[in-house]
């Protein structure tokens, strides 16, 4: 079969089902759902670039040790796709775990059911709890990693997933930050072309997301890591004039 979008797609989803099992299996009934996440769940999935997020929700919350397990089980039924698994989790009261204010939204939205036994549904985040988020540590991590990116001389392989990422960041930050929901990388886009955030630069998201389309190098890239602080600086003032 080519390595295509779709392809990779349906080996993404073959190996949630495995994992979800998995989890049913060391769960049992304090299992309430396994549910996909991101752009298994809401499009725009890419063989090269996505994660592969999955939700699980149980009675209780999850130890480490169980996730440890489940990181080895993920290694063993398929080593090429484990290191992409990205796991959100909470208990049914959604307090404690990894599932943060965004990612509930997007279970809320988009969460593809893998096995469920009851739908738990949380509240929805409020804007205000969305904004209050994407202004921490969000915001700080990918301004920090700009930062880092735009000091370097060369473009190592090890870099291309997160450096086309912090350009495609924006996009989804301003889109999420006027919205309070999750969507793909094209959605926020084309949400935004219309009347972008002031000073964002979309032609240069548009061709990151031009690349992240064909699975490409993003080393066409390179010359603008520069740009980068621009952009953090348009999503800053996002922050900012809503203060």
């Amino acid at each position: 079969m080519a390595d295509t979008d779709e392809s990779a797609r349906a080996a993404a989803v073959d190996f949630t089902r495995a994992i979800a099992a998995w989890w049913q299996d060391r769960l049992g009934p304090d299992l309430l759902g396994v549910y996909l996440l991101g752009s298994l769940a809401h499009g725009g999935f890419n063989r090269r670039y996505s994660d592969i997020d999955i939700a699980v929700i149980a009675e209780k919350p999850l130890t480490d040790e169980t996730r440890d397990a489940m990181k080895a089980r993920a290694a063993a039924i398929a080593p090429a796709l484990a290191p992409k698994l990205s796991l959100f989790w909470t208990d049914r009261s959604f307090a404690v775990g990894r599932f943060p204010p965004l990612d509930r939204a997007d279970y809320l939205d988009h969460g593809v059911a893998l096995i469920e036994r009851e739908r738990v549904r949380p509240p929805r985040p409020s804007l205000e709890e969305v904004r209050l988020y994407l202004g921490g540590a969000p915001l700080a991590n990918w301004a920090k990693t700009a930062d880092g990116f735009a000091a370097l001389n060369a473009l190592e392989p090890k870099n291309h997933k997160p450096y086309l990422r912090a350009h495609l960041y924006p996009a989804r930050f301003a889109y999420s930050w006027i919205t309070g929901r999750m969507a793909s990388n094209d959605e926020a886009v084309a949400y935004l072309q219309p009347q972008p955030p002031p000073g964002l630069d979309m032609d240069l998201i548009g061709r990151a997301l031009a690349l992240r389309h064909r699975a490409a190098d993003p080393d066409p890239l390179f010359p603008d890591r520069v740009k980068l602080a621009q952009q953090v600086a348009a999503c800053r003032r996002l922050v900012r004039d809503a203060a």
